[in-house]
């Protein structure tokens, strides 16, 4: 099994064993610096813990170990594309140091606020040394054993059209190889052919289970582009007493790229599926837990936000306001007033005409170029967050001018205001900044699995990971 469902979303088994190692990697990183160090593990009234009886490093490794892991996930180190490679390995090193640096940082912070907790520099530092060269050594050998087949399901697909090309070339998916391989394509009376030849097989449909426990096939996806056909229904349920999944294309692209694909949702599909909750209990927890991490978040960045003020006035003039308000649809169409820093100049959309952003703009003040790029800019949202109008993690919300344009055109566009916009987003981090109308067409998928699936838990590690895209200044424009 290649995959597990977790509070509503898929992890991949591979990347839960890779963190697991990972995570040993930084508890032994603790307990050989300690040896290299001190030429001991268990020691009493060092420097290492200031009054703490027994002198246990135990505790000292679970909070190193810990706040790595979460920058690990922050920076990014578990998603589906990585890998490692020739071509992959100045990048994995850097974002490794990133990682490393950033929970370093945070560990010194940790300790300050923690006096009983202390780990001297010497100590701190061989165990950097010693996690870095350990991660490096974990990735390099992992992803070589691994190999190809190794945890992948095996998948047969019924049908070979246009709906079985799409599980495999989807923009933005995962592709045969990546988490699975396909065993053949089952072709369909009348259907036309569009998978490659070397492909699909011919198997009678009263044999495709003999067929399927032959080549230890793991699911079946029935890609029929007729869904009002039936295919063998009695040959599908022995198959499925045997163990075999039977899944349909949306729920399979679901679990494998993180979206909904529109191309292939239908009605009934959203209306028989589990998700989309909107219970009391969920939108309690949501709002305790915007509550609480906005205050943190304004409490640690209110000096970032006076300087940016002070430095958008000192560009722009001290006569004209920081704050741009703007217009947005809000949940269940309302609107808002969002707030932001201003980025752009005065008067930038003089005609009163909705302008897409777009890359090198040239209405973009020079400081507001560094703002829009660390998502400065959006701090002003932690108002609308604590008015209530937005959420910390929510779909991007959109003008009412491209909201009416883009609800016309695309499907089910109007659904992702079933929940209030957020600051950070799902489809934020899965797909780098869109200002065009294709580019909403693949944000919606996004914005869909998330109003189907999202809880506090997914809320906190979206917002963990959008840390990757301030750092690296991902999709800014």
């Amino acid at each position: 099994m290649a995959t597990i469902r977790l509070f509503n979303n898929h992890l991949r088994l591979k990347f839960l064993m890779l963190a697991s190692l990972e995570a040993l990697t930084f508890l032994v990183s603790v307990y050989s610096a300690a040896l290299v160090r001190f030429q001991e593990t268990e020691f009493e009234y060092t420097n290492i813990v200031i009054d703490y009886n027994g002198g246990d490093i135990g505790i000292i490794a679970s909070i190193y170990t810990f706040v790595m892991m979460l920058c690990m996930v922050a920076i990014g180190h578990y998603q589906s594309q990585q890998h490692f490679s020739p071509s992959m390995f100045t990048e994995t090193i850097i974002k490794v140091l990133v990682s490393l640096t950033l929970g370093s940082i945070s560990l010194m912070i940790i300790f300050y606020m923690i006096p009983d907790v202390h780990m001297g520099r010497g100590f701190h530092s061989i165990a950097l040394v010693l996690s870095f060269l350990g991660v490096i050594c974990v990735r390099a050998f992992f992803f070589q054993l691994i190999g190809n087949n190794v945890l992948k399901r095996n998948i047969l697909v019924v049908g070979a059209g246009s709906r079985a090309k799409t599980l495999i070339d989807e923009k933005g998916g995962s592709h045969d190889g990546v988490s699975y391989k396909i065993a053949g394509y089952i072709a369909v009376q009348n259907e036309i052919v569009a998978v490659p030849e070397s492909k699909v097989i011919t198997v009678p449909a009263e044999d495709i289970s003999q067929y399927a426990l032959d080549n230890e096939v793991d699911e079946i996806i029935l890609a029929i582009e007729d869904r009002r056909k039936s295919y063998h229904n009695d040959a599908l349920i022995k198959c499925k007493l045997a163990g075999i999944k039977i899944v349909d294309p949306v729920c399979f692209l679901e679990r494998e790229q993180g979206k909904l694909n529109l191309e292939m949702l239908h009605p009934s599909w959203m209306i028989y599926s589990n998700g989309f909750d909107r219970s009391d209990l969920k939108r309690f927890s949501a709002r305790l837990f915007d509550i609480v991490t906005s205050s943190i978040i304004l409490l640690v960045m209110t000096p970032v936000m006076i300087l940016t003020a002070f430095l958008i006035s000192l560009e722009s003039g001290f006569k004209h306001s920081v704050l741009y308000r703007q217009s947005r649809v809000g949940l269940d169409d309302v609107p808002f007033t969002l707030l932001k820093f201003r980025s752009m100049k005065i008067n930038a959309e003089s005609d009163g005409k909705a302008v897409w952003a777009k890359k090198n703009d040239e209405r973009i003040t020079f400081f507001g170029h560094f703002i829009r790029k660390t998502r400065i800019d959006e701090l002003p949202q932690i108002i609308n967050i604590f008015k209530g109008d937005m959420r910390l993690v929510g779909p991007r919300p959109e003008r009412p001018e491209f909201v009416d344009q883009l609800a016309t055109r695309i499907p089910y566009y109007k659904k992702r205001h079933t929940v209030k916009p957020g600051l950070a987003g799902w489809a934020q981090l899965k797909y780098p900044y869109g200002a065009t109308e294709e580019d909403a067409y693949e944000k919606l998928q996004y914005d869909l699995y998330y109003v189907k699936n999202h809880n506090v838990i997914m809320d906190f590690f979206i917002l963990l990971q959008t840390i990757e895209i301030v750092i690296m200044g991902k999709g800014a424009r």
